[in-house]
């Protein structure tokens, strides 16, 4: 069942545009969260295999779910979870539900049915999720270069802090041996010299004779004189 299923997936991706090109696929516009059904036609007469795919960006195709008959059980394939895909069918149409849808539920849907040796495709539906039209690579790049964006920032940020924080402790050990220097710097050499001047000057300073008043000795004064003299 799953080499069938691959080599119906093979098939599809090399036959698909052409039978695609000459129909424009129909377009189905859903919010993010909600649910969707997509719809195609039962062109079988007889019950065969009958395949979903989804194709991304135009380019990768990928199998989804598969079953055989309208009261076959449908299987997922290989990436596609239970919970989020369910293929049903009936007389006249195939179904494929899909819930929570996201962004990366963007792209192209097409079923396909294998009659007489050859895979014929059915319906094609674009589904867009509102207010974004990119596909599952291009969400998945994107979210990708916002994360490498977001890590830069984080890097340059503390690239800058780490580099403020190297600054602020270099001046501060400046400024604190600026000021132990300036604590610890002796008096000026003008200050001990000028204090030295002052004692040689004091030193050469010279205080002015008293004049005496000389007067001529008196007669009382001159008979002592003479007295002092004899006696000596």
């Amino acid at each position: 069942m799953k080499s069938f299923t691959l080599i119906t997936a093979f098939l599809l991706c090399s036959l698909s545009w052409v039978s695609v090109s000459d129909s424009e696929p129909q377009t189905v516009e859903v919010q993010p969260g909600k649910e969707v059904t997509l719809l195609c036609s039962n062109i079988s007469a007889t019950p065969t295999q009958t395949d979903w795919f989804r194709v991304v960006n135009r380019t990768k195709a990928s199998c989804i779910a598969s079953m055989y008959g309208s009261e076959g059980n449908a299987s997922l394939c290989d990436g596609f979870q239970n919970t989020k895909f369910e293929m049903s069918s009936n007389i006249s149409t195939i179904f494929l539900k899909i819930t929570q849808v996201d962004l990366s539920d963007s792209g192209l849907y097409f079923c396909g049915f294998y009659i007489k040796t050859h895979t014929v495709i059915a319906d094609v539906t674009e589904l867009q999720v509102q207010g974004n039209g990119e596909s599952e690579d291009e969400a998945h790049l994107k979210t990708e270069k916002e994360s490498d964006g977001i890590n830069l920032m984080s890097v340059i940020l503390g690239a800058v802090t780490l580099l403020l924080t190297i600054i602020i402790i270099v001046l501060a050990v400046k400024i604190r041996k600026l000021h132990t220097a300036a604590n610890e710097e002796p008096q000026p050499e003008r200050n001990k010299n000028q204090r030295t001047d002052d004692l040689n000057y004091a030193a050469v300073n010279f205080q002015p004779k008293t004049k005496r008043n000389r007067r001529p000795a008196t007669k009382r004064e001159k008979e002592l004189s003479v007295v002092y003299a004899t006696t000596r």
